[in-house]
């Protein structure tokens, strides 16, 4: 992953949660306190001075009632049809690897496909997830381990897992190499936006960001 990219997509994240908050009408320590992080954190994100996790990330999207693709793609009109070049995907940076949208952030349907590419010891966070719809994965190149509901799965390429969202979840990749995975949100109700029903329950938030 190159480093200076990198760093300017983490700075578009924090301007784009800024943007989120503001237009709410939420000051820092309103967003701290619903999302459950320390405002001396927020700050950090909103500035590009902090990589947050993918749990750090559900927890501000839940706080400000919006998809955790939101919160790194600058909003556009929803279409039925959405045509994605590789060049073009909204990719967000993360502790040891990359979230990146495939359009459905975009999409007025009611599915959001992602791909996830993990460095070793990359996970979901400390914490579980919950949220509406199912959830589809799709192993695409080293090992991935996921537990739902206390059971654990370990897939290898080509292999795959369906479930239930609203069972608790997380991810993350137990081998020494980096792991890529198809990662497919889908099943909301036809009256709900798909980003704006991600909406999850997390376990204590992550060490690295939360207040000393």
């Amino acid at each position: 992953m190159d480093q200076t990219q990198g760093e300017a997509v983490s700075i578009r994240v924090g301007e784009r949660i800024r943007e989120l908050r503001q237009a709410r009408g939420m000051s820092l320590r309103e967003l701290a306190k619903s999302s459950r992080l320390s405002a001396n954190a927020l700050s950090m994100i909103e500035r590009g001075l902090s990589s947050p996790s993918v749990s750090t990330l559900y927890r501000v999207a839940e706080a400000l009632g919006v998809g955790i693709s939101r919160l790194f793609q600058v909003e556009e009109k929803r279409g039925p049809i959405v045509f994605r070049r590789a060049t073009e995907r909204a990719r967000l940076p993360i502790p040891r690897g990359l979230w990146e949208g495939l359009g459905g952030e975009s999409f007025d349907g009611r599915v959001e496909p992602l791909i996830l590419t993990l460095e070793s010891g990359g996970t979901s966070g400390p914490g579980g997830m919950v949220h509406g719809g199912h959830e589809f994965v799709y192993c695409l190149r080293g090992r991935l381990e996921y537990l739902v509901e206390g059971a654990g799965y370990e897939l290898e390429p080509g292999d795959s897992l369906l479930f239930r969202a609203y069972q608790e979840h997380r991810w993350r990749n137990p081998g020494p190499n980096v792991t890529q995975m198809l990662l497919v949100l889908s099943g909301f109700e036809s009256d709900e936006q798909p980003g704006q029903t991600h909406q999850t329950r997390l376990a204590p938030i992550d060490p690295a960001v939360e207040a000393p």
